[in-house]
């Protein structure tokens, strides 16, 4: 979690002419302490607040329903608090439609959701287009393909 925020952190900070006083301090106290250790996720939460309460700022993650879920919980929270600091960043999330109610119950309602899916004519002209380089043309029939192209685009699950 520290690293995907701290990564978030360097990308805002290496887009700016110089980098902020706080960030500056935060990475002099970190080395100071016992063993050098990195910035906690508290710390880095800070820092993103820090540097995006003045800018516009788009953060973007994709594939959130890939996360593990005690990580996903952490970071939605996380960024929840950067918002309440940073009313001009932005966040877009994509992820499959199970996490929905999630990202909308930690984000408190800052959430427009937009579905995106899968129209049957492409899954189906994808698929004729897969089954013309076949291989092994020889191995399918009429019916096994009009199977598949009525089976795969009605199964296909929303992304």
């Amino acid at each position: 979690m520290t690293s995907m925020l701290g990564s978030l952190v360097k990308q805002v900070v290496g887009g700016m002419e110089r980098i902020p006083e706080e960030i500056s301090r935060a990475f002099r106290e970190q080395r100071l302490a016992i063993g050098g250790r990195e910035p906690r996720l508290p710390d880095i939460v800070k820092m993103l607040q820090a540097v995006t309460a003045s800018l516009r700022t788009f953060i973007c993650i994709d594939a959130l329903d890939e996360c593990v879920a005690v990580h996903r919980v952490k970071l939605l929270s996380s960024l929840k608090q950067i918002l309440e600091k940073s009313p001009r960043t932005r966040i877009f999330i994509t992820g499959r439609p199970h996490i929905r109610a999630e990202i909308e119950k930690r984000l408190s309602g800052r959430v427009i959701n937009v579905s995106v899916g899968p129209r049957k004519a492409d899954i189906i002209g994808y698929l004729l287009a897969r089954l013309d380089q076949d291989e092994t043309p020889d191995a399918m029939d009429r019916s096994l393909m009009a199977d598949i192209l009525e089976t795969i685009p009605e199964n296909i699950s929303e992304m």
